[in-house]
């Protein structure tokens, strides 16, 4: 009945993990999943970030301490208050041994993992490490620990911490075995993730300059207008378009050509990060936005007249047309991305057909809102849109 049981459980950790969709969700899943499968009332996953020697704890579940954050920035610990890391996880496993579980107790150490004899201990002790878990448990309230090596990728990538409260029954070698068992099912579902989280990264940035792409632009700006249209928060778009970039690419070739994309693509993301949260982007070719949500109208506007100044200090090309729709501005009903995208787009149109040295920005200047509303048929000699026809 008890194999039953876990059984149920691993299968449950498992499905928990492989439903996650963020590494967040993951870590979440695989703590709680832990806990619960061990009868524990708090579980912690921790990875080892072997070039700063500490261990930074990724996600606190379950019942938490005061001083315990559910998803820590800054809770990290010197790898060599935790020797098990430095002389079991890598000495001796490497040296052909299987990763194994051990327990502490809030009075000291536990039972050492099986067939494990630590340097200087004789087997069948316990093991006394210089580490401060049983000060923490007591510090915290629990009596006893479980803690079980995560492997990924052929190395020590992290453990896996079960505790209970004071008055407990207390972690047996059995349990040990079995938080091993979990562990290694954890280490396949952040295995999982970390691959889903590379697709999506290559799904979702742009391969020459390390921006957000088109479809990242999307997916943002489709959430940024619900958003305006739920709370009033303001949504502003920059378009730009990188002038005279095949100049560059006829008389230097495409290698400088990249270059300067790059380099613009860096001068992007600088004033960008005037906004909070914006969202800085390469939409293909020489064309580049911005996507802001809360600044106000004028905010964007003084970040994009940067983006100009800066853009023409650029060793080569010719600056770049820039055009700015915001919601903070009087353009009108904005139902939809599609109607902000075609603003910005007429106004960064008007910019570069006046070779304007400074944005243009719909609402602020008469003829963007005509030109973004008129038919296709009126619009197709001067510009495609990329979205047609207008919205109602």
């Amino acid at each position: 009945m008890a194999e039953d049981v876990r059984l149920r459980a691993v299968v449950a950790l498992a499905q928990a993990m492989a439903a996650a969709h963020t590494p967040r969700e993951c870590w979440r899943a695989a703590a709680l999943g832990a806990c619960e499968a061990l009868g524990g009332t708090f579980a912690a996953l921790s990875t080892w970030q072997r070039d700063r020697g500490r261990l930074k704890v990724l996600v606190n579940a379950g019942r938490r301490a005061p001083d315990e954050e559910e998803f820590p920035d800054s809770e990290t610990y010197p790898v060599h208050q935790f020797s098990e890391i430095t002389e079991f996880l890598h000495d001796r496993w490497a040296g052909g041994g299987e990763p194994d579980a051990w327990v502490e107790t809030a009075d000291g150490p536990g039972p050492a993992p099986r067939g494990h004899c630590p340097l200087g201990v004789p087997r069948g002790r316990t093991e006394s490490r210089p580490g401060g878990r049983a000060a923490a448990l007591r510090r915290r309230g629990r009596g006893c620990c479980v803690v079980a090596p995560i492997v990924l990728h052929g190395r020590a990538w992290g453990e896996l911490y079960v505790a209970r409260p004071v008055g407990a029954p207390v972690f047996d070698r059995d349990d040990a075995d079995f938080a091993a068992v979990l562990a290694s099912v954890v280490a396949a579902g952040i295995a999982q993730t970390e691959r889903l989280e590379e697709v999506r990264k290559l799904a979702f940035t742009d391969p020459l300059t390390g921006l957000a792409n088109r479809r990242a632009v999307d997916t943002r700006l489709d959430e940024a207008v619900e958003r305006f249209l739920a709370d009033g928060s303001v949504v502003s778009l920059v378009v730009c378009d990188l002038n005279g970039l095949k100049a560059v690419n006829d008389t230097h070739g495409h290698a400088v050509g990249d270059r300067l994309l790059e380099r613009f693509g860096s001068v992007l993301s600088y004033c960008g990060a005037r906004l909070p949260g914006a969202l800085a982007a390469r939409l293909g070719g020489d064309e580049f936005c911005l996507v802001s949500v809360g600044p106000g109208a004028d905010e964007v506007v003084a970040v994009a007249e940067e983006l100009c100044v800066r853009a023409g200090d650029l060793e080569l090309g010719e600056g770049v047309a820039c055009g700015v729709a915001s919601t903070g501005d009087p353009i009108g009903p904005v139902r939809s991305a599609r109607r902000l995208f075609r603003l910005a787009d007429a106004a960064q149109y008007r910019a570069k057909a006046a070779r304007s040295a400074k944005p243009v920005v719909a609402g602020r200047d008469g003829a963007v809102v005509r030109l973004a509303d008129a038919p296709p048929t009126a619009a197709r000699d001067r510009r495609r849109f990329r979205d047609a026809p207008p919205e109602a």
